[in-house]
């Protein structure tokens, strides 16, 4: 069978930031207002309105359920269950149900569906119309329902208010094993990466289409608007000999071509998807603010700027042996890049920012502590000030980040 990237050649490359450690989470800044499904089922996903109003999407008991705070966190509205019926939602590792703003009060949340065959998932999605009060019954986001991989999907709503989801895709690889056979020069390596979007708000989803083919099996895609409000992509591939490296591209819904190119060149070769995905952060001036992560010569998390089909400007080193998952933010010439990092005492919550537009960082420094297991960050920007949304099996906590 296919899919044996996600076995324990895998799982031995992030063991040491997913297993639990005994505890309770602690540290005076944040709140932890939503209680932790059982389990490490942590994936969650946050956003601001422009109102400030916070939305937290989280997954328990086979359902999404989606929470509102008017006050950053400190309390929240009862929750509103998404989905109706029960599903085996997949919210684990990279894995994370997502939340949107649309325009005129419309929500959108997407999550995967782990099916019986092994590695078979779909990504749903439903929309609200009445500002989270009531969900209408989701669909499958992809037309194809080959019961193989869809899964490790993003949201993001473009400039004219529509939802872009992108995912990771194994069509193209099965087509390919039934043809070729897993070894030889025509071995597929990877999956796909697709994306589809609605043009009708949300009530239904055009044709997927490809953005590239060998993409990593199972890190995350991260998506940001360019200042025209197109979605952009940046995501981990496949090239030559295992090496994996990152791709960017745009996600036309005007009837253009997404153009992949290549933007990493750590040239890290490993034969397992570490399950890391990378950020991404776009300023209202072009710039496209990445972080990334890679095992070549050691574990570590790097910025950059990035300049597609050539290496990234303004490339740092921002966290080494231990740091996991990082996310990064901007706004004006400030940058944010958040992550988790874990030792033996448990997992801190790190952040460094750039007061100069990436050129330069100040320190690392703590924000938070947990001593249980815990997601990957989320930074959150809203008027100006940076949050960290992190989910933790103590509960989910909004962390507002000091300026330095």
């Amino acid at each position: 069978m296919f899919m044996l990237w996600r076995g324990w050649s895998c799982l031995l490359l992030v063991v040491a930031c997913l297993v639990p450690l005994a505890g309770n989470a602690h540290g005076d800044a944040g709140h932890r207002v939503v209680a932790a499904p059982a389990g490490l089922a942590l994936g969650a996903s946050a956003t601001f309105a422009d109102d400030g109003t916070l939305w937290v999407a989280t997954v328990d008991d086979g359902h999404v359920w989606l929470r509102r705070s008017a006050d950053h966190g400190k309390n929240f509205d009862a929750p509103v269950r998404v989905n109706q019926k029960a599903q085996n939602i997949d919210s684990f590792g990279e894995n994370k149900p997502q939340v949107a703003l649309g325009t005129r009060g419309r929500i959108y949340v997407t999550w995967v569906e782990s099916l019986p065959e092994k590695w078979a998932s779909y990504v749903w999605f439903a929309r609200s119309v009445d500002g989270g009060k009531t969900f209408a019954a989701p669909l499958i986001v992809h037309r194809d329902r080959a019961r193989l991989t869809h899964s490790f999907d993003a949201l993001r709503v473009n400039g004219e208010g529509q939802p872009v989801v992108a995912w990771i895709d194994a069509r193209d690889h099965v087509a390919s094993m039934k043809k070729y056979g897993m070894k030889g020069p025509h071995a597929y390596k990877g999956l796909a990466v697709y994306y589809a979007w609605s043009t009708d708000g949300g009530k239904s989803f055009g044709p997927g289409r490809k953005v590239m083919d060998h993409s990593c099996e199972c890190c995350r895609v991260a998506l940001a608007h360019e200042p025209s409000g197109v979605v952009a992509a940046f995501f981990r591939g496949v090239y030559g000999d295992k090496v994996r490296d990152h791709a960017f591209s745009m996600l036309p819904t005007d009837g253009g071509t997404p153009l992949p190119e290549r933007s990493t060149f750590n040239e890290w070769q490993v034969a397992a998807c570490p399950e890391q995905g990378p950020g991404l952060a776009i300023s209202a001036d072009g710039v496209r603010h990445v972080v990334w992560y890679e095992g070549k010569g050691g574990p570590h998390i790097w910025y950059g700027q990035l300049d597609p089909g050539h290496a990234p400007q303004h490339w740092l080193q921002i966290g080494g042996p231990g740091a996991s998952h990082a996310d990064v933010a901007v706004h004006g010439q400030t940058v944010w890049v958040a992550w988790n990092q874990v030792s033996a005492a448990g997992y801190a919550l790190k952040v460094r920012n750039s007061t100069d537009g990436g050129r330069s960082f100040g320190e690392a420094r703590t924000v938070a502590e947990s001593a249980v297991a815990v997601y990957s960050p989320q930074l959150l920007v809203h008027e100006g000030r940076a949050w960290i949304a992190w989910n933790t099996l103590s509960g989910f906590r909004l962390i507002p980040v000091q300026r330095q």
